[in-house]
């Protein structure tokens, strides 16, 4: 999959969020642990982790576990059980690597991205907290604005061959455009407020892209999945927590 083309699904799965947020709060539930399970089915392949399924099968477990802990819990905080699921996670990827019948080759190497795939999967959950927080809706819908204009911009630049910081720096601007748009149309969430979570999550789509620019495993299905949903998962703790400081405050 090339870049312009994980671009457009990306802002496709941006716009997903967005139209979830709109309907209500199950509908985000729902998106969030299809991000998780994702991640779940690409990471391991997009980090040549030597046990595809085992490292898999934790990461989804961490990930949708993330998301219905933090639907299920009452009162906030909301995150508060995040730890413990990810506690678990942690857990359960060493007993992934005792389970190992392949000699434990890169043992570390194992543990360290299957752990890192469970912070990213969990990440997700941060969508369905954003929603229940003050002024929720507008938050995850300018959030999810800001991502979609922001892989707009990445997959026209990508289309004409322009890559590199211009790419990055027109991610960034337009993502503080999409933010501040929204805040305009939605209740509950300033001018301010929605032009900085756009630049923050501008920026995190522009670095991701730098990232995995040119990664010769994303010739790949399954590497491209975690590819293009990566920086919308992991976009949900950040929008929870951008929206905390700047809305709530």
């Amino acid at each position: 999959m090339d870049v312009a083309t994980r671009a457009v699904v990306t802002t496709a799965v941006a716009a997903l969020v967005a139209g979830a947020a709109i309907v209500g709060q199950m509908p985000v539930v729902i998106v969030a642990g299809l991000l998780a399970l994702t991640i779940a089915v690409g990471w391991p392949s997009l980090l040549n982790l030597p046990n595809v399924l085992g490292s898999g099968v934790v990461i989804a477990l961490g990930g949708v576990g993330a998301v219905l802990a933090v639907t299920a819990t009452q009162g906030q905080p909301f995150l508060r059980e995040l730890p413990i699921v990810v506690a678990l996670a942690v857990l359960l990827s060493f007993v992934n690597e005792l389970a190992r019948q392949d000699g434990r080759f890169r043992l570390v190497e194992s543990v360290t991205g299957t752990v890192t795939g469970v912070l990213v999967a969990t990440s997700a959950a941060g969508w369905v907290v954003a929603g229940r927080a003050p002024g929720g809706t507008s938050l995850v819908v300018s959030g999810a604005v800001a991502l979609f204009l922001g892989g707009l911009v990445a997959a026209l630049a990508a289309a004409f061959r322009v890559h590199g910081w211009p790419t990055a720096a027109a991610t960034a601007v337009a993502g503080v455009v999409g933010g501040g748009a929204a805040s305009l149309l939605m209740p509950d969430i300033g001018l301010v407020a929605g032009a900085l979570l756009g630049l923050a999550l501008g920026i995190l789509l522009a670095a991701l892209d730098l990232l995995f620019d040119q990664l010769p495993a994303l010739r790949k299905r399954l590497p491209s999945l975690a590819a293009v949903v990566l920086p919308v998962a992991v976009s949900g703790l950040l929008v929870y927590v951008v929206g905390r400081v700047l809305v709530v405050a």
